[in-house]
């Protein structure tokens, strides 16, 4: 029971630490969180995120859907079948299968755009890695805090 119960946290604080390596206010996709997506959740393409900036036709915001649609479900398959076995390698295995799905749905978001759109896309994504870098940063600047004081 109590693996059980460390386990749905785990699950349950993984989009917490993707929402908290953001820019402040930023929504799901990096646009404002105004309300207008109910829980936070994306209902759709429109609005403004990473994507919005990159002049999509139609047919690419579908297959960027599509793909963001999938790799939502890999990513959910992936926590329910390290769930009830957390033990730290477990939790490193699930990690990087996480980052991999992340990796190739982004590298299949790329491969749909023009060269032009893949340059603001490449930029977008140096931004993202700069704001994860501060975060992770002051992660363990602040987990050394404690350790100083006493």
């Amino acid at each position: 029971m109590r693996k059980t119960l460390i386990a749905l946290m785990f699950a349950a604080a993984l989009p917490t630490v993707a929402m908290a390596a953001m820019p402040e206010g930023a929504g799901p996709m990096g646009g404002p969180m105004d309300g207008s997506r109910h829980g936070g959740q994306m209902h759709g393409m429109h609005g403004k995120g990473p994507y919005s900036q990159l002049d999509l036709s139609r047919e690419q915001r579908e297959q960027i859907r599509k793909i963001m649609g999938e790799q939502m479900h890999e990513r959910k398959q992936v926590v329910e079948k390290y769930l009830e076995k957390l033990s730290p390698a477990d939790q490193k295995a699930m990690k990087d299968e996480m980052a991999a799905n992340h990796k190739k749905a982004e590298a299949d978001v790329r491969a749909l755009l023009k060269p032009d759109q893949q340059k603001q896309f490449d930029e977008i994504q140096k931004k993202q890695a700069e704001r994860r870098a501060e975060w992770a940063e002051f992660k363990a600047w602040k987990a050394q805090q404690p350790q100083k004081a006493q």
